[in-house]
């Protein structure tokens, strides 16, 4: 995974790269975005958790991931919109310990409306 959020939390999802491990979450299954995340990868697997549980939460650190991810709910929401599910993003800081230390990420709580 080429992401900088690779140890924040054991619960999570790592999408648009390759070698990905999924790991299911009790609440919002977690998926992290990094710069190199494709937006239709990571949008396929919004829609996909949507479709399943009804929310999901987007983590990103730094302006590139986070462009990557914002890109990814705007598909999600269209290939979403072709099923009759709207779906709404809520922004937010989270703090994130990665290698034992504290890092601010954006966090996009994506729910359906």
């Amino acid at each position: 995974m080429a992401s900088n959020l690779s140890h924040s939390t054991p619960a999570t999802r790592a999408v648009g790269a390759s070698g990905a491990d999924v790991v299911e979450r009790q609440s919002a299954e977690v998926l992290k975005v990094s710069t190199r995340s494709r937006p239709s990868a990571v949008a396929g697997a919004i829609a996909g958790v949507i479709r399943d549980s009804g929310v999901a939460e987007v983590q990103s650190i730094g302006a590139g991931a986070t462009n990557q991810a914002i890109k990814a709910v705007a598909i999600a929401r269209s290939y979403l919109s072709e099923e009759g599910i709207d779906i709404v993003c809520t922004p937010s800081f989270i703090d994130v310990a990665i290698d034992d230390e504290e890092r601010t990420a954006i966090r996009l709580l994506v729910e359906r409306r």
